[in-house]
């Protein structure tokens, strides 16, 4: 076989397998797709108010990141399911297929290695909630340092950002880990924990709610500063991830997450600031 036929043999199966992928492309079906089929979309839900909150009574669920899951969910033209787990299995629930996307997942490098992420919906930080009478805490603390001392006891969610953005910042103070945000504030309240990690948004309300004895450490340097996002399935292919992305930039830019976020806020306080 002479060059001139092994050159045109060879762009001839060169031009059929790109027509073979580019046929397969089309015919394959996107992710989203898929959950059209199945009629619908399952939400892995952990609880974090003012992100996710769940009604001890009723089971139904509440909060921003719920109400885009629902959002997303009527984009799709399915209904929204919410699938309950805890922040310390959020990542590996997703992992294992057991839902389709996981809510209020902050973004960090860690996590990036194990799912994909949208974009954004809000940007978050996290602040340290004390009793502004508690002997233990130094007058007017500045950064995470000044409360990392021997006998101040911070209380933290399991398995979320803050726990391991905490933990990899003190030494000497002991974190007491505990499952849910009730729980951590509860803690406080009892004075079990001299200290609260959470969420700056979410310790704000809790301060909103307790102002007569409660006060608020936003740390300097920062503790975490990252954004909070739709979790996916670490295998999903750009063109599903930019589904995700395009219905939160809409979200975002038209105001809609910021009133989300105001009626989360308004259910919280209306509970009592837990």
């Amino acid at each position: 076989m002479n060059k001139i036929v092994r050159k045109t043999l060879g762009r001839a199966a060169v031009a059929v397998l790109m027509l073979t992928g580019a046929a397969s492309a089309q015919d394959g079906q996107g992710y989203w797709q898929q959950v059209q089929s199945a009629g619908k979309l399952r939400c892995g839900a952990a609880v974090a108010p003012p992100y996710v909150m769940r009604d001890p009574a009723t089971g139904a669920y509440s909060g921003f990141f719920a109400d885009l899951c629902r959002e997303f969910a009527e984009t799709l033209e399915v209904e929204a399911e919410f699938v309950d787990t805890t922040w310390d299995n959020i990542v590996a629930g997703l992992q294992a297929g057991r839902w389709d996307m996981s809510l209020a997942l902050n973004r960090t490098p860690v996590r990036a290695m194990a799912v994909q992420f949208s974009i954004p919906a809000m940007e978050y930080q996290i602040s340290l909630v004390y009793n502004a009478e508690n002997p233990k805490i130094p007058a007017n603390p500045v950064s995470v340092a000044d409360l990392d001392v021997a006998g101040v006891t911070l209380a933290v969610m399991s398995g979320t950002a803050q726990d391991k953005a905490i933990s990899a910042a003190v030494q000497n103070a002991t974190i007491l880990r505990l499952p849910t945000a009730d729980e951590t504030r509860l803690a406080l309240q009892s004075r079990r924990a001299d200290v609260v990690v959470d969420a700056s948004d979410t310790n704000l309300l809790f301060t909103q709610a307790n102002p007569d004895w409660t006060a608020t450490l936003n740390p300097e340097p920062a503790l975490a500063k990252q954004g909070v996002a739709f979790g996916l399935p670490i295998g999903l292919r750009a063109s599903d991830v930019a589904v995700v992305d395009i219905f939160l930039e809409e979200r975002v830019a038209t105001g809609a997450v910021d009133a989300l976020i105001a009626k989360a806020a308004d259910e919280v306080l209306a509970a009592g600031g837990q």
